[in-house]
């Protein structure tokens, strides 16, 4: 076999192992496999750096979902068994991931680069906001699976007043600090490997250490940009029939906060649309 078909050949072997997995788990439904498995290719086919991110946080965030899932059942009106996520959900947690995977394999094949913004001010920017994007995927789902959890009560980001479990912008410090370890691990994950995928001069080497800190930071600001939008532009409320709080109005439900102008996909796409670009923009600086 041609040397330039094995990446692409293991991509789509593994991604395919890993799609019937999540699959039989519940974790992705037929839709959100499918999908998923061309995401994965995808990923994994242009560079392996790019593609353990993007499995790193698949595999967390998975395994939190069904952390607690008994509490969660009780606390979620939209709970679904083992986290199962759908075809929109996966793209709208890697559409524009992949796109800019896509920008960088057109850029450097599949050739593993280190950040160095005087090597490529694109490339640089392009890598930086693969990082963010899913800094701030694996903060937002860390948070919200591990807050929900949290006997702390949860305040409106907004406000700060308290709030029900499950309202849509409630923070609470142990969902924060879960958001900020989230996005360290997408950090280690790309600097790590670097170590072995990559080869640049020793001072640009040592600079992607700041990559650790800066994708914690991406992930506690994605999160509280998630938070944020959640709070003001995505209707809560609770459901005195269900005893739920719920994310659409009705006659038995009294409004806790936000407007119905976007639902939780379209929260999540907008949170991670700007955390991509401005971690995107420090990395130029920073690298």
């Amino acid at each position: 076999m041609e040397a330039n078909l094995v990446q692409p050949v293991i991509a789509a072997l593994v991604s395919s192992a890993i799609s019937i997995r999540a699959y039989r788990r519940k974790s992705l439904n037929l839709s959100g496999a499918l999908i998923g498995f061309v995401v994965m290719s995808i990923h994994i086919a242009v560079n392996y750096r790019l593609g353990a991110m993007l499995l790193v946080f698949f595999f967390t965030s998975s395994k939190l979902t069904k952390v607690g899932e008994k509490r969660k059942r009780s606390v979620d009106a939209d709970f679904k068994e083992g986290g199962q996520r759908n075809w929109i959900q996966v793209l709208s947690n890697s559409g524009v991931a992949t796109l800019l995977v896509i920008f960088v394999w057109k850029l450097s094949g599949s050739k593993d680069k280190c950040l160095d913004s005087k090597e490529s001010h694109l490339l640089t920017c392009l890598i930086g906001g693969i990082i963010g994007h899913y800094s701030c995927c694996n903060g937002d789902t860390w948070s919200s699976e591990l807050g929900i959890l949290s006997d702390a009560q949860p305040r409106l980001i907004t406000t700060l007043k308290p709030v029900r479990r499950g309202t849509n912008g409630g923070v609470t410090k142990e969902g924060l600090l879960a958001a900020s370890a989230a996005g360290c691990v997408i950090g280690l994950t790309f600097v790590l490997l670097g170590f072995f995928t990559t080869r640049c001069t020793y001072d640009v080497a040592l600079k992607q250490l700041l990559v650790i800190p800066l994708a914690a930071l991406a992930g506690l600001g994605g999160s509280a940009i998630d938070s944020l939008l959640g709070a003001t532009l995505q209707f809560s409320g609770f459901c005195s029939v269900r005893n739920k709080v719920v994310g659409k109005p009705g006659p038995t439900v009294k409004k806790i906060s936000g407007l119905s102008i976007l639902d939780n996909n379209a929260v999540n796409l907008v949170s991670i649309l700007l955390t991509t670009l401005l971690t995107s923009i420090a990395c130029l600086y920073i690298f």
